[in-house]
């Protein structure tokens, strides 16, 4: 049975929420923009747009263990564009962790590595994750240049000329999630991230300032209800509404461009809900902050644009500098993004969501504390 405390704090937060929806329902404004701005940016990221790397994660199995085999990892590493190799112990360990995007490429060195490359036309195995096109090419690229250039007699480096044909190096390359390197699928595949960052940020931004100039803000403040209440009351119908954006932002990239996701679409519900929320609690601090309409708007705008440029859902955040790449980080879209590639693009389940999960209710909980901070009655 549900004690009083628990039956009254749920009943408050549902009349919140009734309250909050028939205000919606009556805004054809907001039902216009529900409607309309999925469809435009579908369009836009589906038939319009298309896409130095930098700390590239990659993972390496050598089988060769040679001299030989760790002069080819020595000059992939002197590129620069690498991080340190993670070494692996089978296949199956390397493809696991291209699946989780732990890793962007995947070098395989076979275990006659070294005769080959003495008797001429050695051959290695390199697996790319295609679901990031831009970074993919231009990774694959750069290990091509690597073997053309490699020469297994010298104890040097790289040679300076590309070695006479039939002893160059022959990567056989092979890109996964995304063979095509589609930028279609690259940017559809955070699609709903973006729309919902956008919704839920500019309708729940507006919120408390737009009480507060019609008067009604001490009106809501005098109810039986707590801060908290008021707050989660008011989330509630955008978070049905989001649920229909992400549902439209699936189902037209599958329907119109042929961009389905391919792991669970459960895990890509769960993992909705906790985002939706961090977002909105960002709109409403947003509007505990502002004290006009015209603020609102303009402290929103100052976290929508970083949230598309930082996160990564439209250029990877792997390329950004450091310090500016770890600002990102911060914000609920980075971790929504991470994510949905996962389950869209690389087949993900439950078990590949639940960092990013952990990582948004974090978000989420951190803005309540603020919020209920800023919002403590202050009635005169």
């Amino acid at each position: 049975m549900m004690l009083p405390s628990l039956r009254r704090f749920v009943s408050n937060v549902l009349a919140m929420a009734y309250r909050e929806g028939a205000v919606m329902r009556h805004d054809a404004a907001f039902m216009a923009v529900v409607t309309v701005q999925p469809l435009v940016m579908l369009l836009l990221f589906g038939g319009a747009l298309s896409n130095e790397p930098a700390n590239v994660s990659w993972a390496v199995l050598d089988q060769s263990r040679t001299e030989v085999s760790r002069r080819l990892l020595s000059d992939v590493q002197s590129t620069g564009y690498f991080l340190e190799p993670r070494a692996v112990a089978s296949q199956a360990e390397g493809e696991d962790l291209l699946r989780r995007g732990q890793a962007l490429a995947f070098l395989l060195i076979p275990r006659d590595f070294r005769r080959d490359a003495l008797r001429g036309g050695p051959e290695v195995q390199l697996l790319l994750d295609g679901a990031d096109p831009l970074n993919a090419a231009r990774v694959g690229g750069i290990l091509r240049s690597v073997a053309a250039r490699f020469d297994p007699n010298s104890r040097g480096s790289l040679r300076a000329q590309p070695p006479p044909p039939g002893g160059a190096l022959d990567v056989r390359g092979r890109f996964w999630f995304n063979s095509t390197l589609n930028d279609r699928d690259f940017f559809l595949a955070t699609l709903a991230g973006m729309l919902l960052t956008n919704l839920c940020l500019s309708i729940s931004a507006l919120g408390l300032v737009s009480e507060r100039e019609n008067g009604t803000y001490e009106q809501t403040l005098s109810l039986p209800t707590s801060p908290l209440e008021i707050v989660l009351g008011k989330l509630l119908p955008y978070v049905v509404v989001s649920y229909g954006v992400l549902a439209f932002a699936v189902l037209g990239s599958g329907l119109i461009f042929g961009v389905w996701p391919v792991g669970s679409w459960l895990a890509m519900l769960l993992l909705t809900l906790p985002f939706v929320l961090a977002s909105l609690a960002i709109g409403v601090f947003v509007s505990s902050l502002a004290k006009s309409s015209a603020q609102a708007v303009f402290i929103t705008v100052f976290f929508i644009l970083p949230s598309f440029v930082l996160s990564g859902a439209m250029f990877p955040y792997q390329l950004m500098p450091d310090g500016v790449r770890q600002l990102g980080a911060v914000l609920p879209l980075r971790w929504y993004q991470i994510g949905l590639r996962r389950v869209v693009s690389r087949g993900g389940g439950l078990d590949d969501i639940w960092v990013p999960m952990l990582a948004l209710a974090a978000i989420f909980a951190g803005l309540l504390l603020l919020i209920r901070w800023r919002l403590k009655p202050r009635l005169g």
